[in-house]
């Protein structure tokens, strides 16, 4: 297992997903204060480039370098904020969720089948 590569394969996808969050908020900020700039970026968006963020970024420089920047920034704001409680909030999430799925787990393969057949003391 190379923790390095997980590491660096969840920080794309954290990276990404800050993207597409800052997007959104940018988006929001625009339909308040300019309409017609909102929904361009909505559609510039909505092609799929937004799935790998630093494409996504690359491609909006060079259409509309200020909107860019902008999402760049707003995207920094929310990793400084963000990341400080990830590892705690992360980790209570899992541990959560595997607690949740080994109690579903046990709670199906204990569960008696009570059919019909199974119920009639002659059968056994």
């Amino acid at each position: 297992m190379d923790l390095k590569q997980v590491a660096k394969d969840t920080t794309k996808v954290l990276s990404s997903y800050l993207t597409y969050q800052a997007v959104r908020i940018v988006i929001s900020q625009l339909s308040e204060t300019n309409p017609p700039l909102a929904i361009w970026l909505s559609n510039f968006s909505a092609t799929g480039k937004i799935q790998d963020g630093e494409v996504y970024i690359q491609e909006l420089i060079e259409v509309d370098q200020p909107l860019a920047f902008r999402i760049m920034i707003v995207r920094a704001h929310l990793a400084d904020e963000v990341t400080e409680f990830l590892p705690e909030m992360t980790i209570a999430a899992i541990a959560q969720a595997n607690m949740q799925h080994r109690v579903h787990y046990l709670e199906r393969v204990t569960q008696f089948n009570l059919s019909p057949e199974s119920s009639d003391p002659d059968s056994i």
